[in-house]
């Protein structure tokens, strides 16, 4: 993404999106498009509110918040998104407080440091597991497996994806690429046990 000023993402042959390399990360169109560049945390729920700047969506119960101008669509059932690096974990609950998205409790499942941050996986009831990343500022991480903890992110964060969530699965099966992978891990295991 460094290297070009346009980047078109490709599915199946056809353009999904194209433009500038932030603007495809920070606001991808498509569930596609937001998890080929990158990870994304998705959610999919009713519009409640489509009142001024902001709409609300309901996610199993919470109220969650994205700006009209990062939602491509606003109105029934939606799709809408965070990255994980943009995420906040808490270890006690915060007051809710405007343009902020909370979620919680939940609980951490998996601690996994990768050098400049480390990763969390965090199961919250009724919207499945989110993924963290938290930079790394002090040693040893901010919490362990097990920790009961808040995730909140920035509104401004949040965006909105254009499909339709009862369209189906947005990745076919690929049953090819799956028996390559296992056949390299079988490969991969022989030659270890001969060494």
């Amino acid at each position: 993404m460094t290297m070009a000023d346009t980047i078109a993402v490709m599915n199946k042959g056809e353009i999904e999106q194209m433009g500038a390399p932030e603007e495809l990360y920070e606001l991808p169109r498509t569930v596609f498009v937001a998890n080929f560049l990158g990870q994304s945390n998705l959610f999919t729920g009713p519009v409640v509110s489509a009142q001024g700047d902001t709409i609300v969506v309901d996610i199993a119960g919470r109220k969650l918040e994205v700006p009209r101008d990062r939602a491509q669509r606003h109105a029934g059932e939606i799709t809408i998104g965070v990255r994980p690096e943009k995420v906040a974990l808490l270890t006690s609950e915060p007051k809710a407080a405007p343009k902020l998205n909370l979620v919680g409790p939940g609980r951490v499942v998996d601690v996994s440091f990768s050098g400049v941050s480390t990763q969390y996986q965090v199961q919250v009831p009724g919207l499945g597991l989110m993924t963290v990343f938290a930079q790394n500022m002090v040693f040893g991480s901010v919490v362990n497996e097990g920790a009961e903890v808040w995730l909140t992110w920035n509104v401004d964060h949040t965006f909105g994806l254009a499909d339709d969530p009862a369209a189906g699965p947005k990745f076919d099966s690929d049953e090819d690429t799956s028996q390559i992978a296992t056949q390299r891990r079988e490969r991969l295991e022989a030659e270890l046990e001969e060494a």
